[in-house]
């Protein structure tokens, strides 16, 4: 029999292995809807959906392994972080879908989000005010006019599978939708900064370098307080507290 392991596990969702199959166990049910509705939508190789029973979604193993880890380096060749770029390209080109996804939250209640969050960081003494301060006035520059595009909505680099130099597929699309094109690129890079420029060659077209660091520091600082009260470690070398210090 194969062992179970554990993926991630928290109080809001709960991901198992178990030989090929995984099993994702989710508190939220909207979320596997859009996960089950976007990946057919998606233009780019996502995993096999095998069943459905609710809180369940089972899905299909893909093959290769992850693009990266936050907090590693990765061994990925630059063509396969390229390769990378030119997938999320042609998601950002295709149809979109009839939901707005995390990437299309609307901007000022993102920004009122984001002031709290500062605030919080800065009273609890969770990181000092001139970090906090340089950092969210980086993140000023997310705050834009942008054209809508079929988004993944939390493209991690561990979301994105590749073999060799090729994408064998991109998991996790509980937060797809319609969004900010420029939140992808900048949540597949973040903690790999020296990766940016492979990702855009791939991208094949222009796009505002202030606005991907912009988002670095926006998402690092919405999501530490998340991490460290569901277990993760935000302050780990290369994670969202290294990225804010970057900023500096």
């Amino acid at each position: 029999m194969d062992e179970v392991e554990v993926v991630v596990a928290h109080s809001e969702r709960a991901t198992l292995r178990v030989g090929d199959v995984f099993l994702k166990v989710d508190a939220d049910q909207a979320r596997i809807d859009v996960e089950v509705e976007a990946m057919p939508l998606a233009p780019v190789p996502t995993p096999k959906i095998l069943w459905r029973k609710p809180p369940v979604l089972a899905i299909a193993a893909v093959p290769g392994t992850a693009l990266g880890r936050l907090g590693e380096p990765s061994t990925a060749s630059p063509a396969a972080w390229a390769a990378a770029g030119a997938a999320v390209r042609k998601l950002h080109a295709a149809e979109l879908p009839s939901w707005t996804g995390r990437a299309g939250q609307n901007l000022d209640e993102l920004a009122a989000d984001l002031d709290g969050e500062c605030e919080w960081l800065v009273t609890n003494g969770v990181l000092p005010a001139d970090l906090v301060a340089r950092n969210r006035e980086v993140a000023e520059a997310a705050f834009r006019p942008w054209t809508s595009a079929f988004t993944h909505g939390d493209l991690q680099v561990s979301h994105v599978f590749v073999d060799g130099d090729e994408v064998t597929g991109i998991i996790d699309w509980s937060e797809a939708g319609q969004g900010d094109a420029l939140y992808d690129l900048a949540i597949l890079t973040l903690g790999h900064e020296e990766r940016l420029g492979d990702v855009v060659a791939g991208y094949g077209t222009d796009v505002d370098l202030d606005v991907i660091r912009a988002w670095w520091s926006l998402r690092s600082l919405l999501t530490v307080r998340w991490l460290s009260e569901h277990g993760f470690d935000p302050s780990a070398p290369g994670c969202e507290v290294d990225v804010l210090r970057s900023r500096m």
